[in-house]
């Protein structure tokens, strides 16, 4: 009996040491991502209710630095450079931090974006950019603090922080012309190097048409820089396909090419693949 009973005792011990309790987070997390033009926009916070107290003035004093949020940071990431009010914000991802006053908003974005609320040590070094805007007084109320992406064109958006009866509305500017000008370029430019190197290596690989993939590794040969060493890379897969396709001789002189590339740039993959496809093709 007090076996059973100790066996009882440890299967509860074991339930309860591993049972989790679940509630509501009072500032539940929240997640966004925007495509703004071309330039994708995210921002990860958590939402604190109003609950009937006064926000801002009150429970966010004015002219205080402010998570923008609860918990951990506030962040927004920009998977492009962006230009607000004339200066450039690189790409990567920022903690938004905001110092909220009656009449006037700052809004920073930090490098640093690991802190549990404020920094407890600010470094002015980490602030890529700081600038300023006017609140706008909202005709409803938003209960749970809302952070969005609106006014959506091709070439720009708003951040806007929204709790409250006040809205803090932030323009920025998104390379959109400038990408879209670069892929079109490139695509009426027709196949690139590397688009004919993946061709033909499929063709090599998937037991397709070789004479088809040797004419596409040419392609990308030929596409070379002047003053420039032929990728050793390409060179390989020359030799392999007409390795392939019979003809020893030729790739022999190809691989030995590829070796040599490969020696100059102290790739020791390529030159042993290189002797040891010699080595068998050299054989009778």
């Amino acid at each position: 009996m007090k076996k059973i009973i100790f066996i009882v005792a440890i299967t509860l011990g074991n339930f309860v040491s591993n049972a989790q309790v679940k509630t509501p987070s009072p500032s539940p997390h929240a997640s966004l991502s925007q495509t703004v033009g071309l330039t994708e926009v995210v921002v990860d916070y958590s939402r604190p209710s109003a609950k009937g107290r006064t926000i801002f003035g009150d429970l966010v004093p004015f002219g205080k630095l402010w998570r923008t949020g609860a918990n951990a940071n506030t962040t927004v990431t920009f998977s492009e450079d962006v230009v607000i009010k004339g200066t450039t914000l690189k790409k990567g991802k920022y903690a938004l931090f905001t110092s909220p006053k009656a009449d006037m908003w700052e809004m920073i974005f930090y490098t640093d974006t690991d802190n549990w609320g404020t920094p407890d040590n600010w470094d002015a070094n980490k602030v890529a950019l700081s600038t300023f805007v006017d609140p706008i007084a909202l005709g409803n109320n938003v209960e749970s603090l809302t952070i969005s992406v609106n006014n959506l064109t091709n070439d720009s958006g708003t951040l806007d922080i929204s709790w409250e009866k006040t809205m803090a509305s932030l323009k920025f500017e998104v390379p959109t012309q400038k990408m879209a000008t670069a892929s079109i370029d490139k695509v009426l430019a027709g196949p690139s190097a590397g688009d004919y190197f993946s061709s033909a290596q499929y063709f090599l690989q998937s037991n397709g048409d070789l004479n088809k993939a040797l004419e596409y590794v040419n392609k990308a040969l030929s596409m070379a820089k002047a003053g420039e060493d032929v990728p050793f890379w390409h060179l390989r897969l020359k030799s392999l396909i007409q390795g392939k396709l019979g003809d020893k001789a030729g790739a022999i002189a190809t691989a030995k090419l590829s070796l040599a590339n490969a020696e100059k740039a102290k790739n020791d993959d390529y030159v042993k693949m290189n002797n040891d496809s010699i080595k068998e093709w050299s054989k009778k």
